[in-house]
């Protein structure tokens, strides 16, 4: 009987099949989506070139549009799939926090304003008003730009609250440097919104700053 050697080296297509997503490099994970036909050996190489260019996954699908079309070989098909990445990201993320379901566990919190705030430029603070069950009412972007006691208005966000019948409160925003660590301004700002919030009766649970990649809860340091 003839037996064919076993296959040591699996295309990407049939590696994920076999082995599951987890397995595959980030060239593989973008070579699947790049192939065409059967040229997987080189679409592996085209995204390992994009790669080493943008220096890793998250630089390349936060690039601009003029500097990936300016990338060897991104026509408009590539980049149309480089622009729906992490849009498709964002919105599977958002999926964990559906207005109307109760929050599951602060995880599903966190990864949810991970994915809305993370990348961001600027400063942006939200609220995630909830009912006494914890369901979500709203997601709210509130303030945009440095956060401190000029630029956030708690007269707004209990108007909001009450508008919408909210129990409870979470607040987030995102520090732009990467860096998750609380400042004074933010410990001042929370301590504001806590005690306008408790004129009304509606609780703050938390308060998370999104930095690059971590979060820190002001509850969690005991600072509520």
């Amino acid at each position: 009987m003839n037996h064919q050697p076993a296959r040591v080296d699996l295309e990407p297509r049939e590696k994920i099949l076999l082995r599951g997503a987890a397995t595959l490099s980030e060239v593989e994970l973008l070579a699947i989506l790049f192939q065409r036909g059967a040229q997987a050996h080189a679409s592996m190489r085209f995204c390992d070139r994009l790669l080493s260019r943008f220096g890793g996954i998250r630089p390349l699908l936060s690039a601009d549009s003029k500097d990936l079309s300016a990338a060897l070989g991104v026509g408009t098909a590539r980049l149309s799939i480089l622009r729906a990445l992490p849009e498709l990201a964002t919105r599977f993320f958002e999926a964990s926090l559906p207005v109307g379901e109760a929050i599951r566990s602060p995880a599903d919190t966190e990864q949810f304003l991970q994915a809305r705030l993370r990348d961001l430029p600027h400063e942006l603070f939200c609220c995630v008003y909830l009912d006494n069950r914890h369901r979500v009412l709203r997601f709210a972007e509130m303030f945009r730009g440095t956060i401190d006691g000029t630029s956030v208005y708690p007269r707004e966000v209990v108007k909001e609250a009450l508008a919408v019948n909210a129990a409870a409160v979470i607040l987030a925003h995102n520090h732009p440097s990467g860096v998750a660590e609380p400042s004074q301004a933010d410990e001042r700002i929370t301590r504001r919104l806590k005690s306008a919030l408790e004129l009304v009766d509606i609780r703050l649970l938390d308060h998370l700053i999104i930095g690059d990649g971590s979060s820190t809860s002001l509850a969690t340091r005991g600072l509520l």
